[in-house]
């Protein structure tokens, strides 16, 4: 019975470390820089950008790993978007009004927009084909 529990009790501390090393490694994944492409939509111009055109809204922290990592996936997408097409992005620190208005919940989450209206959405980190697939379904 002791020998079971001094087991446990390493397995469990060794989770414990395991997770904090990974949270400090996603700590320091650094920031990329946006795709000449990429929108920076704010409260004031989402009008603007969103109407007449389709356009797929990450909203996202500075301080949220999965987002740094959905960077440069992104800037792949609106290296390959064009037409009414766009790729667009949300910081929720900033406009947490938006990040209301379409009830955010976790981050990173992915609305896709036609003329301003949201048409799907996506939570997490997702990859580049299936972003392209999913955009070019709304017509």
């Amino acid at each position: 019975m002791q020998t079971t529990l001094i087991v446990f009790v390493i397995i469990f501390g060794l989770i414990i470390i395991l997770y904090y090393v990974a949270k400090a490694k996603m700590k320091n994944i650094p920031m990329v820089s946006d795709h000449e492409n990429i929108i920076n939509i704010t409260e004031n111009n989402f009008n603007q950008y969103t109407k007449g055109n389709i356009v797929l809204v990450d909203f996202w922290a500075g301080w949220c790993a999965p987002c740094k990592m959905m960077a440069p996936i992104l800037n792949d997408v609106a290296n390959d978007l064009n037409g009414n097409y766009k790729v667009g992005k949300v910081d929720i620190e900033k406009f947490q009004s938006l990040a209301n208005k379409f009830k955010v919940r976790s981050i990173p989450t992915l609305i896709l927009l036609k003329d301003g209206k949201e048409i799907n959405r996506f939570v997490g980190v997702k990859q580049k084909d299936f972003l392209i697939k999913e955009i070019n379904k709304v017509k």
